[in-house]
């Protein structure tokens, strides 16, 4: 017994430094200055140093973030990376790319799928994703933040397919995205909001499993009436944060 709860403590002692040294990386990514003051401010309300120790980041994973936009998060994410592990972009990668050309830490992301093709064929709502393949089958991670919104279900669904794909037996794929009202149909103020219930059918649909959520960007001013970018909630949307499994 004495021999178990040696290994157990020098096991909770490893898990609990690998924390410490990820929360280190993370909080010196967060003061880099490649990131401008508006990009700080969101820190407050995105929460990243929670966020990604909710979905089990770890710094020797391979890791893809998909839909970087700007590349809030690829600013933190590839540092926290860059040693130990590896990191990759994926889909409309062009901002990203960009913000983060000649910086100095930045020199191992990798772009995945480069000719696929995210757009919005001809008078539809959402986005279309062409050529998803990741062309890889070892990932650990996937994380897209705030995207899952942009697609129609058949895009949504080729995303899906590609992100179980690219993930190895328990890889896990963790989404977040704005709330949408369950139920609600598309109107003129949701498009940039998901209901959460459509989203974890679709993604067990690929093949997942849900093993957890949190309620960490749940945000009870936001009463699901008006659209993302309205002044009464940008910045404050209610957000879903859900973890899938590679089964």
């Amino acid at each position: 017994m004495k021999k178990w709860l040696t290994v157990m403590g020098c096991v909770g002692f490893v898990v609990g430094a690998q924390a410490a040294d990820i929360s280190a990386k993370l909080q010196r990514a967060m003061q880099s200055d490649i990131r401008d003051e508006s990009e700080i401010k969101r820190d407050a309300n995105r929460k990243p140093m929670e966020t990604l120790a909710f979905f089990g980041l770890q710094d020797d994973m391979k890791v893809v973030e998909l839909i970087p936009g700007g590349g809030w998060y690829t600013k933190l994410l590839a540092p926290i990376l860059r040693d130990n592990g590896d990191f990759s972009i994926a889909y409309g990668t062009e901002r990203a790319e960009k913000a983060i050309k000649g910086q100095e830490g930045f020199d191992k992301v990798n772009i995945l799928a480069p000719t696929s093709k995210v757009y919005r064929p001809e008078n539809a709502a959402f986005y279309a994703l062409d050529n998803p393949d990741l062309a890889t089958s070892d990932v650990d991670m996937v994380f897209t933040f705030r995207n899952y919104h942009n697609f129609g279900p058949e895009g949504r669904a080729a995303m899906n397919e590609a992100v179980y794909k690219a993930l190895k037996p328990g890889g896990i794929y963790a989404v977040v995205d704005h709330t949408r009202r369950h139920m609600q149909p598309n109107n003129d103020f949701n498009g940039r909001r998901v209901d959460p219930v459509l989203a974890i059918k679709e993604i067990q649909d690929a093949g997942f499993e849900l093993v957890d959520y949190s309620d960490l960007h749940y945000r009870p001013v936001d009463e699901l009436i008006y659209e993302v970018g309205h002044k009464d909630v940008t910045g404050h949307t209610d957000r879903w944060t859900l973890k899938f499994r590679k089964k």
